[in-house]
């Protein structure tokens, strides 16, 4: 596949969801502006594969892992391979997260560039231990996007953080060692235009929203490491709600099985459709492995055109009184 030299948009999460009603609309107008100058032509039908892991504190054995997951993609001819959050690392406690958190010029995330490189295939980095400079009791949990020339065309730090007493299970608290993103990230990839998010986030319907809406994201990611409890609640709901309000694909790629003694993942890696259909997911939902599916724009387009959710939501926020939906 001939590399594509992608182009990333940002804004700011807080100024984004907190402005008045004319800040909003000319961050908008300025995001629409860049939007149009920065498109690209994205195939109409793209092959992909969501990949599903138990990664450990090992990170020789994870990459190894991430490697065959890779050869497994080139192997079914997808263009793009999505991994899941903490795919490189995954310790015993907070602390050693944060001791195993590097730059993203480092020779961890490097070995991960090379192998994009290596097998002509984009990588989604679902969630990376990322030194932070300005905290170093804490790190980013940054989502990388990587194309098939093995350069970095996109970062996006999560921006909801975990702070939880899980219902039958263990108190998490992210904040106490990671510090949050504030900004939004799309992406141009073979497969179209990103909305680039991570496990959490899923939870707040606005931030895709505004992926989708203003920023013109067709592909939803939802790279994670959910607990068991809240996985065989939600997972699937969320994820399929997120599709189907968005009209998008949603890719998610999950961290499955018992990493140690204190944590499990509840798996289930899934691709969906525009109308909430799954089309792709492991026969084993616990399974190391990947699954596939064709992302169709065209299907999306039809969708978005037999039911125009864009037209009647700025009806709606015509009578409420509410800053345009889009601007693009």
């Amino acid at each position: 596949m001939t590399p594509i030299l992608a182009t990333q948009v940002r804004l700011l999460y807080r100024q984004l969801c907190l402005p008045g009603p004319r800040k909003l609309s000319r961050l908008l107008t300025t995001t629409a502006l860049s939007l149009n100058r920065t498109h690209m032509d994205h195939q109409s039908h793209c092959k992909v594969a969501v990949g599903q892991m138990t990664a450990t504190s090992d990170r020789d054995a994870n990459f190894l892992t991430c490697k065959r997951l890779a050869q497994a993609a080139v192997a079914q001819q997808c263009s793009m391979l999505f991994l899941p959050e903490c795919f490189s690392f995954i310790g015993g406690s907070p602390a050693e997260s944060v001791a195993a958190a590097t730059p993203l010029d480092g020779p961890i995330l490097q070995r991960y560039l090379r192998l994009a490189k290596e097998c002509t295939l984009w990588l989604s980095l679902g969630g990376f231990q990322e030194y932070c400079s300005t905290d170093c009791q804490r790190l980013q949990n940054c989502h990388v996007i990587v194309n098939s020339a093995g350069q970095i065309v996109a970062t996006y730090r999560k921006v909801h953080l975990f702070d939880v007493e899980v219902f039958t299970g263990p108190v998490l608290k992210e904040t106490s060692f990671t510090v949050p993103g504030k900004e939004l990230v799309t992406c141009d990839s073979p497969a179209g235009k990103l909305g680039v998010t991570v496990c959490y986030d899923l939870r707040f319907p606005e931030m895709y929203q505004l992926l989708a809406w203003h920023l013109g994201a067709q592909i939803m990611l939802v790279p994670s490491a959910f607990t068991v409890a809240t996985g065989k609640a939600h997972w699937e709901l969320l994820l399929r709600a997120r599709a189907v309000e968005t009209q998008c694909y949603v890719i998610a790629a999950a961290q499955a099985g018992r990493h140690n003694e204190k944590r499990e993942s509840y798996g289930h890696s899934i691709i969906i459709d525009p109308w909430g259909e799954v089309v792709g997911k492991l026969d084993d939902p616990l399974a190391t492995g990947i699954a596939t599916a064709d992302i169709d724009l065209d299907h999306l387009k039809t969708i978005r055109t037999r039911m125009p959710i864009i037209n009647h939501r700025q009806l709606g926020r015509d009578c409420m009184g509410l800053p345009p939906a889009v601007l693009a």
